[in-house]
């Protein structure tokens, strides 16, 4: 439901239908504590994802 309600966010902003494939998550693990908010702890650092200006929709569940 989150992906769906984002991607008509995404289209209605002009951007091309969203195709990834999403599954259940299976293990996760956590970096260590030195990568986690990177951009926080380093202001100037370098991070090559520009996002799209799109807020995700909140309050959706799937």
């Amino acid at each position: 439901a989150g992906r769906d309600a984002y991607a008509v966010r995404l289209a209605e902003a002009g951007f091309a239908a969203v195709t990834t494939e999403v599954l259940d998550l299976g293990a996760f693990y956590y970096a260590e504590d030195h990568h986690q908010q990177y951009l926080v702890r380093n202001p100037m650092g370098y991070c090559g994802i520009g996002g799209t200006g799109v807020a995700c929709p909140t309050g959706v569940l799937g």
